[in-house]
């Protein structure tokens, strides 16, 4: 695991603003993975065979605040640096609806990133993938002063590449030889309307499709012949593969059941067409809560789905299998919490004005103090504290930081407003007092859960 000291200024700098805000950090995650190390190895080993032309699904599951999303970014990250392209999508009823698979594409593409590039990076992939084939032919004997000649055998190699998923989705091969037309022709307007075209966009000007060559817009069935499509330029142009997070999958619960049943045979379709071997290099990742994926309004409603992920999860979790399709988030003990808290706070001396004064202020044992008192606010619930308790100790460490005189044993009772505090941060509160100061709480009060 990276040490604190190898973290760069500006991922610094994300990592205690996203913090400040109460959200999850997009970069940096691996110096606060705590308590993810267990699922390293096994990682790690499904990404080298998504690379070596495999593919591979993975279901999470776990609580409320258990650590999904934040889980996400980290595997993200991870296959990034591993030479991965990533997108993360949030599924939704109103904005990505999962059995609308035309609308999941999009969002992939819209959230499409990689090492070198930010979301959306459709176009610095599509025009790398044409430098690429150039340099192919080349490589194979044309002149490379010879413009038109390597031209002419890029666009032949973009045929032969594309011959697999011109059957599945002939208009995702029309449209890219379209946009290298436009491209190679200095036609902006017909350049962007078509590359926005393959990203799934509607409402793409008839003209610019009409001139293409290609019609009408994307439906769900074309969706997986233009994903096909987008991994065979991926790979083609030296990346492992594609790494999708479909996030908050259990809103499937709150949906119409038509809607709901829909949505999960979407799933099950893509679950199968990962199996049958349709999209090498994909590796595709689900988060839901333990009642999506053990309820009779989730999973279990469609039963081929739910017995393709069965796992038992009756064991011991210290004995829980990271190889299985589904895997649970243990969430964040006591002892945890604090870990994360000690990480954070050596992650924001290392950028502060004062790093002495914060360093000897907000010592292990304040984090510590720190942690308990914010579990408390969330009636005792470590696991969903993670958030609101970060946010708070930014707060803390910045006016330490920032006023020579502030002492946040003296100075500083944690207040919480219920509108600072998210649906399942409020239920927990129910069971705490968010208005009177927490009561002194000495470090040898606390019991770690070690």
């Amino acid at each position: 695991m990276p040490v604190v000291a190898d973290v760069s200024a500006r991922r610094r700098r994300d990592i205690v603003d996203a913090l400040r805000r109460g959200t999850v950090p997009q970069h940096g995650l691996d110096v606060m993975a705590v308590g993810l190390a267990r699922f390293e190895a096994a990682i790690d080993g499904e990404l080298d065979a998504a690379a070596a032309g495999g593919s591979g699904f993975k279901a999470v599951r776990g609580e409320y605040g258990a650590g999904k999303t934040f889980y996400a970014r980290w595997l993200v990250e991870r296959a990034k640096k591993r030479g991965f392209a990533a997108a993360e999508v949030q599924i939704s009823e109103t904005e990505t609806p999962l059995h609308r698979l035309e609308t999941v594409y999009r969002r992939i593409v819209e959230n499409l990133a990689t090492s070198e590039a930010a979301p959306s990076a459709l176009r610095e992939i599509v025009d790398g993938w044409f430098h690429v084939l150039e340099e192919d032919v080349i490589a194979s004997g044309l002149d490379r002063g010879d413009e038109s000649a390597v031209q002419r055998g890029a666009a032949a190699l973009l045929d032969r590449r594309l011959d697999t998923v011109s059957r599945s989705a002939p208009a995702f091969a029309t449209a890219l030889r379209g946009y290298r037309r436009a491209v190679l022709s200095g036609d902006v307007d017909q350049a962007e309307g078509l590359i926005g075209w393959l990203g799934g966009q509607p409402h793409v000007a008839a003209s610019v499709r009409r001139s293409a060559g290609v019609r009408g817009e994307l439906d769900h069935f074309g969706a997986l012949g233009f994903l096909q499509g987008l991994l065979t330029v991926l790979r083609d142009s030296d990346y492992h593969g594609m790494v999708v997070v479909l996030d908050e999958v259990e809103t499937l619960q709150r949906v119409r059941s038509d809607v709901r049943e829909k949505s999960l045979n979407a799933l099950r379709q893509l679950v199968d067409e990962i199996d049958s071997g349709r999209f090498p290099g994909l590796y595709l990742v689900i988060t839901g809560t333990p009642a999506f994926y053990d309820g009779q309004q989730g999973m279990q409603r469609l039963p081929p789905l739910a017995q393709r992920l069965a796992v038992d999860f009756s064991v011991d979790a210290a004995f829980d299998n990271p190889r299985a399709p589904q895997i649970r988030l243990p969430g964040f003990s006591l002892a945890s919490l604090v870990e994360l808290g000690s990480r954070v706070r050596d992650i924001y001396v290392t950028g502060a004005d004062a790093p002495e004064r914060v360093r000897a202020q907000i010592d292990d044992a304040y984090v510590a103090d720190f942690a308990v008192t914010v579990a408390g606010r969330l009636g005792d619930k470590v696991g969903v504290a993670p958030r609101l308790f970060l946010k708070k100790l930014i707060d803390v460490m910045d006016r330490v930081d920032q006023f020579d005189a502030f002492d946040p044993r003296r100075d500083y009772s944690l207040t919480v407003a219920s509108s600072e505090l998210t649906d399942t941060e409020r239920e927990a509160s129910h069971r705490g007092d968010l208005r009177a100061p927490a009561a002194p709480v000495g470090v040898d009060d606390i019991e770690l859960d070690v």
